[in-house]
């Protein structure tokens, strides 16, 4: 019983951060049909600012966490303009447009990349930030993995409370489900789009925050999130935010007891395996009512 209690829970701590990541993917997608897969470089990046931020500033992640959700907002509203605006308004038809933002997403991933390598290098990074331990049921984690799944689940459920009971998140909910119908009671698409977009990005720093106070860090760690996160979103459901978060935990959960029972080699063996399962089954995904 202690074992699969500490499968499960170290399961759920790192669906978390899966979770966080695929909800702002998510909204990129379903709301703008923008395929970013330069989107974990923004977990990257959020990993390395934090790194920096506790090291240089000497401020706790959790401090340095609201200027950060800012910051890649302001990102993301910059990115969308520069790269994503222009590319919309000129491609109107979606499967074109999906196909053309896959592709600036993918020279957007290597710019941020090469950047990240100019700037911190190649080398592993890492820092110690509560890493004591805490006792659940007789199993020991550290303090660390604990704050950093409490964390990404606040602000899950924060972003599913704002999308179910604001204006705002009506309207965000509105576009995804019928975009001409969204046009025609006046939703102003041309402000919301960016808002969304920058969301999204923020919520990609924010997991690569929570990440960088558990794990090493690295100029390449983002790309394995992104892969992570379509598998997440193809198991909740395209522009489902609730279907991610469940996804997310599902994913985490998965993989801490497949790879107890096979190999921690076969770690994307499992996630794949998933992703197809579903695909092929569930094509609209598990929790899509």
């Amino acid at each position: 019983m202690r074992l699969w209690i500490e499968l499960v829970v170290s399961g759920l701590i790192t669906g978390g951060i899966y979770a966080l990541v695929a909800m702002g993917l998510n909204l990129q997608y379903g709301l703008m049909r923008i395929l970013n897969v330069s989107h974990g470089e923004f977990l990257m990046l959020g990993a390395y600012l934090t790194y920096w931020a506790y090291l240089v500033m000497h401020l706790s992640p959790f401090v340095f966490l609201p200027p950060l959700l800012v910051g890649l907002f302001v990102v993301g509203l910059v990115v969308h303009r520069l790269c994503f605006r222009r590319l919309a308004e000129t491609t109107p038809e979606v499967e074109a447009f999906e196909a053309r933002s896959l592709l600036v997403g993918f020279g957007l991933m290597f710019v941020v990349q090469n950047v990240a390598l100019l700037v911190w290098g190649a080398d592993l990074r890492g820092y110690q930030y509560l890493a004591g331990t805490v006792s659940i049921a007789g199993v020991g984690f550290t303090a660390n993995r604990l704050v950093a799944f409490a964390a990404a689940l606040v602000l899950g459920l924060g972003l599913i409370a704002v999308l179910r009971a604001t204006l705002l998140g009506r309207a965000v909910r509105a576009m995804m489900q019928s975009p001409t119908g969204a046009l025609l009671v006046g939703i102003d698409v041309r402000r919301l789009h960016p808002a969304v977009f920058g969301v999204g990005l923020a919520l990609a720093g924010a997991a690569g925050a929570l990440l960088s106070m558990v794990f090493e860090i690295s100029p390449s760690m983002g790309e394995p999130y992104t892969v992570t996160a379509l598998i997440v979103i193809a198991l909740g459901g395209f522009g489902s935010v609730t279907g991610s978060l469940l996804g997310g935990l599902l994913l985490g959960v998965v993989e801490a007891i497949g790879m107890h029972l096979t190999s921690p080699s076969l770690k994307m063996v499992l996630s794949y395996g998933v992703f197809m399962l579903v695909l092929i089954t569930r094509p609209n995904g598990l929790f899509v009512r």
